[in-house]
C-alpha cells in the first residue's frame, strides 16, 4: 500500500513541475494583457480573471471526472497532447518564432476598460487550463487504483491528483511564476521540454486507450505493468535531464509580470 502513495506522490510531483514550467508563459500572457490598465486596476483583473478560471475549471473537473474513461475522450486527449506537445517541439527545432507575439496580445488588449478584460484574462487561463487538466488526467489514469472510493467515473486517488494539480497551476500562475520565468531567462530550453513531456504524457494517454477493455489492442494491464512504468518515467526523466543541461541561448527577459 505504502508503494501505491509514493507513486501518487512521484507524480503528483511532477505534474506540479510541469504546471510550474507550463505557468511561466501563462503568466507572461496574463500580465500583458491586462498591461494596459491603471497599476492599481492591473493586479485586481489579474486576480479576478483567474477567480473567474478557477471556478470554470473545477466545473471541468467535476465534468471530466465522469467521461474520463470513455475510450473515445481518452484517444482525443491522447490526440491533444501529442499535437499540442510536438506542435511546440517541432517550432521551436526548426519554425521561427513569432517576437511580436505579446505585443500583438497587447495591441488587441488596448482601449479595453476593466471588465472586459478580466473577462480575457478568465477565458485565457480557461484555455490554459484544458492543457493542464488533459496532462493530469493522462498522468492520474495510468495510477494504480488507489482505496478510496470513486468520484464519477473516476478513482478517488486518481481524481485528487488532477483536482491537485488543477490547484497548482493556479496557484503557481498567480504566486510562483516570476521564479519559474526566471528560471527560463536563464535555462530556456525547458520551455521545449515541457512540451516534449506534454507530448510524452499524450504517448501514455494513447497506450491507456490502446489498452482500454473496448479496444484491446494493447494488454489491458500493460500501462500499469512494471515494465511499462520503467520506461515511461526513464524516458521522461531523460527529456528533463537533456532539457536542464541543454546549451542556452538566453531569450528575451520580460519584466511586466503580476
Amino acid at each position: 500500500m505504502d508503494s501505491i502513495w509514493l507513486e501518487y506522490g512521484w507524480t503528483l510531483l511532477i505534474l506540479i513541475g510541469l504546471e510550474g514550467l507550463l505557468s511561466a508563459d501563462n503568466a507572461l500572457v496574463l500580465a500583458v494583457i491586462a498591461k494596459h490598465l491603471p497599476e492599481d486596476q492591473k493586479r485586481k483583473a489579474i486576480s479576478y480573471g483567474i477567480l473567474m478560471a478557477f471556478v470554470f475549471r473545477f466545473g471541468a473537473l467535476f465534468a471530466i471526472s465522469f467521461i474520463a474513461n470513455v475510450w473515445q475522450i481518452q484517444a482525443i486527449g491522447a490526440a491533444y497532447l501529442l499535437y499540442l506537445g510536438l506542435k511546440h517541439v517541432i517550432k521551436a527545432k526548426f519554425g521561427k518564432k513569432n517576437e511580436n507575439i505579446r505585443e500583438d496580445t497587447e495591441e488587441e488588449a488596448k482601449g479595453k476598460g476593466f471588465w472586459p478584460t478580466v473577462s480575457k484574462i478568465g477565458l485565457a487561463d480557461l484555455a490554459f487550463a484544458i492543457d493542464s487538466i488533459l496532462a493530469a488526467v493522462a498522468l492520474a489514469l495510468g495510477l494504480p487504483d488507489s482505496p478510496l472510493p470513486d468520484f464519477g467515473g473516476m478513482d478517488g486517488g486518481k481524481f485528487l491528483v488532477v483536482v491537485l494539480g488543477g490547484i497548482a497551476g493556479l496557484i503557481l500562475i498567480k504566486y510562483a511564476a516570476t521564479w519559474f520565468v526566471k528560471l527560463l531567462d536563464t535555462r530556456p530550453a525547458l520551455e521545449t521540454t515541457a512540451y516534449a513531456i506534454v507530448a510524452w504524457v499524450g504517448v501514455k494517454l494513447a497506450v491507456i486507450t490502446l489498452a482500454h477493455e473496448d479496444i484491446h489492442i494493447l494488454a489491458h494491464d500493460f500501462p500499469h505493468s512494471t515494465v511499462w512504468t520503467l520506461i515511461f518515467y526513464g524516458v521522461l526523466v531523460a527529456i528533463a535531464l537533456l532539457g536542464w543541461f541543454a546549451p542556452s541561448n538566453k531569450r528575451t527577459p520580460d519584466k511586466e509580470l503580476m
